[in-house]
């Protein structure tokens, strides 16, 4: 088996280094910093995005089974904007358990778009490492004039190892006015299986998406309008020290477009979200008692102008003006647990009527400056308010006779001045040069902004329980927040090399970026607790602080197309290779990067069937933050197989995961603190990824 291995590992290099040295590439004519994906139509995939997005260049920290936050450039959470159907949803969680990309089921998904480091400032603002841009709205018209039914869809998948189930549906009414299109989700999993055998503990869950979208449009404009319901009733989450225990949500979305008579377009958005959130134990997993409740409401509102084309000579310029207004409140407070002398009598307030308001305004434009030059520019400014109300703790007595430290923290808290505000400035210079049919060069700047979340400002409690409670790293610390906390602001810089063949048989991109983050949001160590009796259980309480740091990497993706060979219809060959590195000024390694991973995809397509061989490896992470007593891993492969079958209205999909049961541990799954709790380890080791399932689904369309 080991030889095995090997031989995997070696193809995996070769291929890559295949990629590096071929000339190939794909041009186009997006943005410089735009990934643009194939939008994922029901039938390809059910559940969540994670494993969709990862594809595309977009790591992910583990977490819950629908709560993975992104990672993009090194840089994860907050750090990336998920706009859905032009919507900015906020985490209302101490944990993030419930992140944006958790509101949505691939089913669900019409197209994507993954905009990384250089992103226009008309694609959003509060962000320094990209954009994950996602369009829900099915609004589909039909040439008759009565509103009759379209099209629908039932899909389903099961998958062996966790026992989970997975289930879509759809449907779809239009007219030549009016369009009505629903489509929900459902996932159930039990915890899923390491490559050894054992079970990972508390990886179990169970969630549902409900989206309806309708639209009215006449001949100069259109208006949607979609209602979002999201009931997820547990959700276990193996490298924090509590689960959820319900997390339900509705949401309203307003877009209305219209084609101005001077030309142009007016394109106004309006969001709101309410989210009734609690954490807690509900599974012999990982057993507790303690309640915590989370209360928020996204408000936002959207209004763009796009200008008529402007003729600058023989060139042409679209340009974009925007004004933005978001406003975000939360109540974070944990119930007293009656009879308890240290969880009571009073409730816990963690974060007291917060609030976080933003107001923004925008110009952006693209430009064709000169035969195969086009110059995006923009500016962003934005004007940042938070503030929290005053706080108390469970009680204000000595705890076995030593001081109360949440006691005091708060009095000191609740004395401080806790409003704060900061205007940012967002610029991009981005150029993209064709250098023929086949090559295309493009080149950026950008400078990017984003100014703290509430829980970095205004989490204030010290003890081992309340600071073991904040924090969305996975690493079984204890955060404290700090009121004065500067924004980030990040300077990237990033090229990208593209070619393609003249006859669409390869295609080859390479893309190198460096960013240095002023005032980047990081934490030092302020003390140290260990409820357990060993060295390796030790852990560190951390408070958020402002350091300096360089986030810098590569990334190269190569594909090559055959037809008619061996007897099947097309071959592709498609493969990617990505190295990221990050470090604060001092030198200290930033937290969660990912270490050099290599994606070999092999596809074959003969007549009505498709075959799909990935290999991904991923190599060892020894570059660690000591601080947050990161964990090194080893190096590992996975191979996943699959074959789909389509013909007239049913689509059958078999696969293998993890083919070869390769055992791993996650370099971004944080630790597995249900583990340590259950004795099944003796220290905090990082969360095992899951070991072989076969897989099967279903669709049927009518």
């Amino acid at each position: 088996m080991q030889s095995t291995f090997k031989m995997t590992r070696i193809t995996a290099y070769l291929i890559s280094a295949l990629a590096i040295f071929n000339s190939s590439a794909q041009t186009t004519d997006a943005p410089t910093e735009v990934i643009k994906i194939k939008g994922h139509e029901p039938h390809d995939a059910l559940g969540n995005l994670s494993r969709q997005l990862s594809e595309q260049g977009v790591d992910f920290s583990a977490a819950g089974g629908v709560s993975a936050l992104p990672v993009m450039n090194g840089m994860m959470g907050d750090r990336i904007k998920v706009i859905i159907d032009g919507a900015e949803l906020t985490a209302a969680c101490a944990n993030q358990m419930n992140p944006p990309l958790s509101y949505v089921s691939a089913n669900q998904v019409k197209s994507t778009q993954v905009i990384a480091g250089l992103t226009p400032v008309r694609s959003g603002g509060d962000n320094i490492a990209g954009v994950i841009n996602l369009q829900q709205m099915r609004a589909q018209f039909v040439d008759t004039e009565s509103l009759s039914w379209q099209r629908g869809y039932v899909a389903g998948e099961y998958q062996s190892n966790g026992d989970q189930w997975l289930a879509g549906i759809g449907a779809h009414w239009a007219s030549d006015t009016w369009s009505i299109d629903y489509q929900g989700a459902y996932e159930q999993s039990k915890s899923y299986d390491d490559g050894n055998g054992d079970k990972v503990l508390d990886t179990l869950y169970e969630s549902q998406n409900h989206a309806l979208t309708m639209a009215w449009r006449d001949s100069q404009q259109q208006l949607s309008t979609k209602i979002t319901a999201q009931m997820i009733p547990y959700q276990g989450f193996p490298n924090q020290y509590m689960d959820m225990t319900d997390n339900q949500s509705l949401g309203a979305h307003i877009q209305y477009q219209r084609e101005l008579a001077t030309g142009g377009q007016l394109t106004g958005y309006v969001n709101w979200q309410s989210v009734e959130h609690e954490m807690g134990f509900f599974s012999p997993e990982k057993p507790g008692m303690m309640p915590m409740v989370t209360d928020a409401t996204d408000r936002s509102y959207k209004l763009h102008w796009h200008l008529p084309t402007q003729q600058i000579g023989a060139y042409s310029s679209q340009i974009t003006l925007g004004h933005e207004l978001f406003d975000y409140q939360l109540d974070d407070y944990w119930p007293a647990l009656a009879g308890s002398m240290m969880m009571g009598p009073n409730p816990y307030i963690n974060i007291n009527n917060g609030q976080r308001q933003r107001i923004a305004v925008f110009a952006d434009s693209d430009t064709e400056i000169a035969d195969n030059w086009v110059l995006n520019a923009g500016i962003r400014i934005e004007h940042v308010r938070t503030d929290a109300d005053e706080v108390q703790p469970y009680n204000d007595s000595p705890m076995m006779g030593m001081p109360n430290v949440d006691a005091t923290a708060a009095t000191a808290f609740n004395q401080a001045d806790r409003e704060q505000t900061d205007n940012l400035v967002d610029a991009t210079l981005a150029t993209k040069y064709t250098i023929d049919p086949q090559q295309s060069l493009e080149l950026g700047i950008a400078r990017k902004n984003r100014a703290p979340n509430l829980y970095e400002r205004y989490s204030w409690g010290r003890g081992i329980m309340a600071t073991t409670m904040i924090g969305w790293f996975g690493d079984g610390n204890g955060y404290v927040g700090r009121i004065d906390l500067q924004p980030e602001t990040a300077t990237t810089l990033k090229a990208t090399y593209q070619r393609d063949d003249a006859n669409n048989a390869w295609q080859f991109s390479v893309s190198p970026f460096y960013s240095r983050v002023d005032d980047y949001i990081d934490a030092n160590v302020i003390d140290t607790f260990n409820r357990g009796t060993q060295p390796s259980t030790a852990r560190n309480i951390l408070q958020m602080t402002n350091v300096d740091a360089t986030l810098k990497g590569i990334s190269a993706h190569y594909a090559y197309r055959w037809t008619q060979v061996l007897g099947a219809d097309e071959w592709q060959l498609r493969s990617s290779a990505k190295y990221t590195h990050g470090e604060q000024a001092s030198g200290r390694e930033l937290y969660q990067i990912q270490p050099l991973t290599i994606r070999v995809e092999l596809s074959q397509q003969w007549g009505h069937w498709r075959q799909t061989l990935r290999v991904e490896h991923v190599e060892q992470k020894d570059r660690v933050d000591q601080q947050r007593l990161e964990n090194r891993t080893d190096a590992y492969q996975v191979v996943d197989w699959q074959v789909n079958y389509t013909r007239a209205n049913w689509q059958l999909n078999l696969g293998i995961t993890n083919l070869l049961d390769e055992f791993y541990r996650q370099p971004l799954g944080g630790v597995s603190i249900a583990a340590q709790k259950a004795g099944q380890t003796q220290g905090f080791e990082n969360v095992a990824g899951a070991g072989r399932s076969i897989n099967f689904g279903v669709r049927y369309t009518f």
